[in-house]
């Protein structure tokens, strides 16, 4: 393996490449843009340019491309080249107006009709607070995507406008306190989930290709059951895939931190150290990209789809996120006494507040097709919103609210009780994997992200939501008398009014939907139900108010993801159709005819036995392929009735279109049990599931 320390950060045009190559004056002005949130000064913009273009040549670039979010999931990118004709000859440029905005269609990408077709400008704009960097022969510059008219197109801009916020409301708290500070920050730290398949099954599976998951599949003879998977020793192919993902990611500036097999088979993760939310996007973004091409260079296809087999586990991305200041205050810590510590606590109440009053939208911030597929199984958080605050601030918690004594908790030494065994700390609390928003210390992990899904949109919801309650709070206790009087008591008064939300035990447990049910609690199962807590007006109110979206981008936000979602489910079920009517139905008919042919060819006594079992097996087979055949018409005539991408759409996709491939999919998996081997007409689970050794 290379040098870590050579490697890192060395496709990056970070800060001490800016140090080297920019004017003294010229990077102090960027850093304060950085580092300050000071405005950029387009009078720089020139030398950065330059600066830019020289090492990136150096590189090996040839081109730039402003690289934007547009509300894919994805990326997009347009490459424009450095050449320019000059008096005959060609040179090398990159202007300064080149580096702060260019020009794409922005007809193209979904919108919801904040742009139409015949209206196709849309600005790229610079975001010099993520750094630029080189890849395959091109500088990339990261930017914000808007319209003509002003509305944001992408991910990046709204998610910057979140961070203003939640740093502009949380000074004002914090000034209360009497604490001062330049900047306040969330930081993040996604864990991204993922599987590795052989490329050469990938590539004999219709369903993999064109959805991202298995449609059907019986399930094998060994899964996850015996749990041998998690954390287990690496497999050689799968440990050349990650060492060359790690140094590809390093030398992106991307510390990958910790990788590991996960529980199920073929199931793996990928957790960075944690980075200022814009960049931390922007980097899994890159990862997810680069993990698919590095896979590629191992004859590997890394799948992202948050279930791609039914019968095992699936697949999210942890969000960690907190909160400090520039200083390196972190606002999330509780200190050894929490309960002596009024800033915390009331921190803590306003985010409770933010997640309960919001709950319907936080849900609905990670809703997919696929992350459906997931939530709620034993595997992944359950779709009720909740929050698990731990033994030590759960039982503060339930002191204020219930009157209970508060008996604090000290952390303790442990030991496994032999001599030579070191001492270890035991923490003040446990962990809660079943819950969807827990806090683990220092910091909130938000578990119910899927795998394939940008951490933008859940970091947009949760620096508006908490920003908001800020704001409330800082409204409320400006100018009180006895500040500490009035902390205390609105404090108090958040956690009494949002008590419900905390719910520190069994998430997968039979009796918690009903208890969740009791409290008020929502429980939006499926994406359908979910996405139509955007258009309530509360809701949209909450964005408006901190200048995150205006009314129209919210509605088109919430429109387009119900447009993905029919998309994905239609797309879904035309492909099962067809792997049903071109490759199912015909191999269990050719195999039915040959159990025939062979009872044909069986004239004597001895072969009774096996004449009575083939002719039992056609007739089931036969059967059983008739029935799927009927489910299969009945799933297109519901696919012909559902038209439109709107919430009606939706939700015909949700509760017939879902339950008729589900239908179809227990026919083909039970016929797949009964068929020789030889005759399936694609891979089976164990061939995906342990094909990579």
């Amino acid at each position: 393996m290379k040098n870590i320390t050579e490697i890192f950060g060395t496709n990056v045009f970070g800060d001490e490449v800016m140090k080297n190559s920019l004017p003294k004056e010229v990077y102090l002005s960027l850093k304060r843009t950085v580092e300050e949130g000071e405005p950029i000064d387009t009078s720089i913009a020139s030398a950065v340019a330059n600066a830019m273009k020289e090492w990136a040549v150096l590189k090996g670039a040839t081109h730039y491309t402003h690289w934007f979010q547009p509300l894919t999931d994805l990326t997009a990118e347009k490459h424009d080249s450095f050449l320019e004709p000059s008096d005959g000859r060609a040179i090398l440029r990159l202007s300064g107006k080149d580096l702060i905005v260019g020009e794409p269609d922005a007809s193209s990408f979904p919108s919801d009709g904040m742009r139409k077709t015949s209206a196709a400008r849309g600005y790229t704009a610079w975001d010099p607070t993520s750094p630029a960097f080189v890849k395959e022969g091109t500088l990339y510059i990261p930017t914000v995507f808007v319209s003509y008219t002003g509305e944001t197109l992408d991910k990046k801009a709204p998610l910057l406008k979140s961070l203003a916020a939640l740093d502009r409301q949380t000074k004002r708290l914090l000034k209360l306190f009497g604490v001062e500070c330049r900047k306040v920050m969330t930081t993040v730290g996604p864990e991204q989930e993922y599987f590795l398949i052989d490329e050469s099954v990938y590539l004999k599976r219709r369903d993999l290709i064109l959805t991202g998951r298995t449609l059907v599949g019986a399930p094998p003879a060994r899964g996850q059951e015996m749990d041998d998977h998690y954390f287990g020793a690496l497999k050689p192919r799968v440990s050349a895939f990650m060492r060359d993902l790690d140094e590809t990611l390093w030398s992106y500036g991307i510390c990958a931190k910790s990788k590991h097999n996960e529980v199920a088979p073929a199931q793996h993760e990928l957790a960075p150290v944690f980075t200022t939310t814009n960049i931390a996007v922007d980097n899994n973004q890159l990862t997810m990209e680069l993990m698919q091409k590095v896979a590629k260079r191992h004859n590997l296809v890394c799948l992202l789809h948050e279930k791609p087999f039914a019968g095992v586990n699936g697949s999210g991305k942890h969000n960690n996120w907190s909160l400090s200041t520039d200083t390196g205050l972190n606002l999330l810590d509780p200190g050894e006494k929490p309960q002596h510590n009024p800033r915390f606590l009331l921190i803590l109440a306003c985010i409770l507040a933010a997640v309960d009053t919001y709950q319907g939208i936080l849900r609905a911030s990670v809703a997919s097709a696929g992350n459906d597929c997931r939530l709620g199984g034993d595997e992944a958080p359950p779709a009720i919103i909740s929050v698990y605050l731990g033994d030590q601030i759960g039982a503060l918690v339930d002191s204020i609210v219930l009157g209970r004594e508060y008996v604090p908790k000290q952390a303790v030494p442990g030991s496994i009780g032999v001599p030579e065994s070191p001492i270890f700390p035991i923490d003040t609390t446990d962990r809660n994997r079943t819950s969807p928003f827990a806090f683990t210390g220092n910091k909130f992990e938000f578990r119910m992200v899927g795998a394939r899904a940008s951490v933008a949109d859940p970091n947009i919801l949760l620096n508006t939501i908490v920003a908001d309650a800020f704001s409330d709070a800082a409204d409320a206790l400006a100018g009180a008398e006895d500040f500490d009087a009035a902390c205390k008591m609105y404090t108090e008064r958040l956690f009494r009014e949002h008590y419900r939300i905390i719910f520190n035990y069994n998430g997968y447990g039979p009796e918690w939907e009903p208890e969740a049910e009791r409290r008020g609690l929502l429980n939006h199962r499926t994406t359908a139900d979910a996405l139509p807590e955007f258009f309530r007006r509360e809701n949209i109110d909450v964005f408006i108010r901190q200048n995150v979206y205006t009314e129209k981008e919210i509605v088109a936000r919430a429109n387009i993801a119900l447009s993905n979602y029919v998309k994905t489910v239609r797309i879904e079920a035309r492909t099962l159709i067809e792997m049903m009517k071109r490759e199912v139905y015909p191999a269990v008919e050719k195999y039915v005819l040959s159990l025939c042919s062979a009872v044909a060819s069986k004239r004597n006594i001895s072969a009774e036995i096996a004449h009575k079992c083939d002719i039992f097996l056609a007739k089931e087979l036969s059967r059983r392929n008739e029935e799927m055949f009927f489910a299969v018409q009945k799933l297109e005539r519901d696919l012909a009735e559902t038209v439109g991408e709107d919430l009606v759409a939706a939700q015909r996709m949700a509760h017939v279109i879902l339950p008729d491939m589900a239908a179809v999919r227990s026919l083909c998996d039970g016929m797949e049990s009964l068929c020789a081997a030889e005759v399936w007409p694609f891979p089976t689970y164990e061939e995906l599931l342990y094909s990579v050794k």
